[in-house]
């Protein structure tokens, strides 16, 4: 099990995610961005609108998600 904050998946703040694979982790990421949307975060906004930059580059966010994966792989276990 490992624990990475929002930030620190590319998000706005310091809420927490546990999860036992980089892919369950970008899940829990991913909801609480949906979760974020609807509640019209400003933070949570601006990390979004450049999030859509990225995903118009080619090839850029396979990219920023090897760069996340990386982050879960070293990040230390529970």
């Amino acid at each position: 099990m490992k624990t990475m904050t929002c930030k620190q998946m590319g998000g706005a703040c310091d809420e927490t995610f546990s999860a036992e694979t980089f892919e369950e982790m970008a899940e829990l990421s991913k909801a609480h961005g949906m979760e974020m949307f609807q509640k019209q975060d400003a933070a949570h906004l601006a990390v979004m609108a450049e999030m859509k930059t990225i995903m118009e580059k080619p090839g850029a966010i396979e990219e920023y998600m090897a760069e996340k994966r990386r982050a879960f792989d070293e990040a230390p276990s529970d």
